[in-house]
């Protein structure tokens, strides 16, 4: 009898159950939509709003008719595009650059905030974090006014010690061969350290009983980096090549546009500064449109496969 009065007194009916409705629990949270609403109307502006003049690259654009009355052409840009005869000069720059950056400039972060997750006084790790954060808040102006004065063939600090030494000055700034590994240099100067701060996060949530477990087991530095550490860290590194992936067409136009001269544009015209030349400077706004949806396709592609090959490796993706 008590079994059975127990197990009446635990059996709840559907009716004696209360299930808010759903609009109901969405007013119960206004605090938190209300704090949402910055960043969706942020998005909805200035991201999704401005989608809508994508249609100018299916249009000869008119700015006196407007894009509901401006002549409709299909993919004419998009072939002009691929039978212009420096088109794959452009690709081909465009994505070596961005090749550069991958293979140099995205591991730069990761293995600075690996030796500063090493480093045990807590005084000289955030001195040091001070110190390589500084650089991000300069402009590539100013990156590039100093490049100027370190590496110019007249009064550059640099040339001037070769002279000095007795050699002749070298010509860094006019040279093709020099001009991608210059703008990874600076990048990295610039943007490494700031870079640091997802990682680090990432790396402070690490279980530190992790690390005293393998030194219980013998591990040493070596091997609780490789098998704590970086498998700890490993999702953030893949989101973030996504997203890197994503943006591979996408390689700086201000930082480009300041080191770009007459001796170096075969190897440092981009698409950036390609629209801007055409677009800006020569009024083809549908051109240049259909240009930058062709970027936005490219990109697309490369995250969806990239996130595909992600989750394929057993990490999560972006989506």
């Amino acid at each position: 009898m008590k079994a059975d009065t127990a197990e009446t007194s635990l059996d709840i009916s559907p009716s004696a159950k209360r299930i808010r409705p759903g609009w109901k629990q969405h007013l119960m949270d206004w605090d938190l939509y209300l704090l949402l609403a910055p960043g969706l109307f942020y998005f909805l502006i200035f991201k999704y709003l401005p989608m809508w003049g994508i249609i100018i690259a299916f249009q000869d654009y008119s700015p006196f008719q407007g894009i509901l009355n401006s002549d409709w052409v299909g993919f004419k840009h998009f072939i002009r595009l691929f039978q212009y005869d420096k088109f794959w000069e452009i690709f081909r720059n465009t994505i070596l650059i961005s090749l550069y950056n991958l293979i140099f400039f995205f591991p730069a972060p990761i293995v600075i905030a690996l030796l500063l997750n090493e480093v045990r006084r807590s005084w000289f790790k955030r001195s040091v974090q001070t110190i390589i954060y500084l650089p991000h808040f300069i402009s590539w102006v100013v990156v590039a006014g100093i490049t100027y004065l370190l590496l110019g063939t007249q009064g550059g600090i640099v040339n001037e010690v070769i002279k000095a030494s007795g050699g002749e000055a070298l010509s860094f700034l006019t040279t093709p061969d020099w001009f991608r590994s210059l703008l990874v240099s600076q990048s990295i100067w610039k943007e490494a350290g700031w870079g640091t701060i997802i990682f680090l996060a990432a790396l402070s949530g690490v279980d530190t009983q992790l690390y005293e477990a393998a030194i219980v087991d013998g591990a040493g530095r070596w091997r609780q980096l490789w098998h704590i550490t970086l498998p700890a860290i490993r999702s953030t590194i893949f989101i973030l090549l996504i997203l890197r992936l994503g943006n591979i067409l996408d390689v700086g136009f201000e930082h480009i546009f300041l080191m770009l001269n007459s001796t170096v544009t075969s190897v440092g015209d981009v698409f950036e500064t390609y629209v801007y030349r055409e677009g800006l400077i020569g009024g083809k706004f549908s051109y240049t449109t259909a240009v930058g949806l062709f970027k936005s396709f490219i990109g697309l592609i490369l995250v969806v496969g990239a996130n595909w090959l992600t989750k394929k490796f057993g990490e999560e993706g972006v989506f």
